[in-house]
């Protein structure tokens, strides 16, 4: 399998939601363990450390490794299972969904269910069930099998989803896109600088739980203390039925994103068009996109200390928050090679001058 897909079907197909992200970790960090020296900081935030020809300015690279999950709340004497979501999930994807819900004892699948349309009402049928009138089914006929099964209450749980390339080759489908497509970017640029030849250095991050208050992008950028920033997220793709272009005129195949806006970044403007002009330099489309429904680990990034000039990089995905999104491979190449270009080109003079 080639290297890029298999790296985002290692990446996406882990498990790791808020707060639990141990297994994601692990891949993450086989992957940046040969690519500069590692550290962690106390709430589980990877950062790989790659030295250039200078120790400054000190560029910080973030994408964040959780993804939105469940926990379980609640085990019924029936042996069902209520559960609070981690992250922002919408009511309307949930059902007849698969879960894993992970166990002392192991992997346990489970289906999300509520009562069946048989036996609702005309009207009930019409709205839309919302979480605390779903449950998840393991199989379980009472308590007692649910807790010999290991599960217990602040389980994590996770979508179950696999990786699949669809027809044509260039699109694939998987969960947590949001954010491993990042995460995957942040990788693949640490491996095409390894000749050291960029004038600074990086530190690429992998980020936790920021689906739920951007809370590793909190801590890890104390750690790194950066001159300056590139967050890498997925981005929303527009290009479906019932968005009409003022809302997104992202599309997939046309790509990378760069955020002018969000609920809590406006990045820094000489940086935003510093990455525009290179995109330009280099024949690279950029799409230019804004969030008003939400926010990235840029957030906290750039309100570090006295503020670090940050911008968001994205890779559009469709049907992000649900169990299965999509992305385009030439998106995720072309996110890659702006990256690399931004990388090499941030020397001192450059990172000084977009605060001047």
């Amino acid at each position: 399998m080639e290297s890029t897909i298999t790296l985002l079907k290692n990446l996406t197909e882990a498990h790791g939601v808020p707060g639990y992200e141990t297994p994601v970790r692990a891949v993450i960090r086989k992957y940046l363990e040969s690519l500069g020296d590692i550290s962690q900081d106390k709430i589980g935030s990877l950062i790989c450390k790659t030295t250039g020809s200078a120790e400054s300015p000190r560029v910080m690279l973030a994408g964040h490794m959780d993804e939105i999950g469940f926990m379980v709340k609640q085990i019924t004497e029936e042996g069902f299972l209520k559960f609070l979501p981690l992250g922002g999930w919408f009511d309307q994807v949930l059902l007849g969904q698969r879960v894993v819900i992970k166990t002392q004892k192991g992997d346990v699948v489970g289906v999300i269910g509520a009562r069946p349309p048989h036996l609702l009402s005309a009207e009930e049928r019409t709205k839309v069930v919302t979480k605390k009138d779903m449950y998840i089914d393991i199989g379980a006929t009472s308590k007692a099998d649910v807790e010999t099964a290991g599960v217990r209450v602040g389980d994590a749980i996770v979508p179950r989803s696999d990786f699949v390339t669809l027809s044509g080759g260039k699109t694939y489908l998987s969960k947590a896109f949001d954010d491993r497509v990042g995460a995957a970017v942040m990788i693949s640029a640490l491996q095409a600088i390894q000749d050291g030849s960029h004038p600074n250095t990086v530190f690429g991050v992998a980020t936790v739980m920021e689906e739920v208050g951007l809370r590793g992008a909190t801590t890890s950028v104390r750690a790194v203390d950066p001159d300056v920033a590139i967050v890498l997220e997925s981005d929303i793709a527009g290009d479906v039925p019932g968005i009409k272009p003022e809302e997104s005129s992202v599309k997939l195949g046309k790509g990378p994103t760069l955020l002018v806006y969000d609920t809590r970044m406006i990045p820094n403007l000489k940086l935003r068009d510093f990455v525009i002009n290179l995109a330009e330099e280099n024949d690279i489309p950029l799409q230019l996109s804004f969030i008003e429904g939400g926010a990235t680990d840029g957030a906290a990034i750039h309100l570090h200390a006295t503020g670090v000039p940050t911008v968001v990089l994205g890779v559009a995905a469709r049907h992000i928050h649900s169990h299965s999104g999509i992305i385009h491979r030439d998106d995720f190449d072309h996110a890659v090679k702006l990256l690399v270009a931004i990388i090499k080109r941030l020397d001192a003079k450059t990172v000084a001058g977009l605060t001047e």
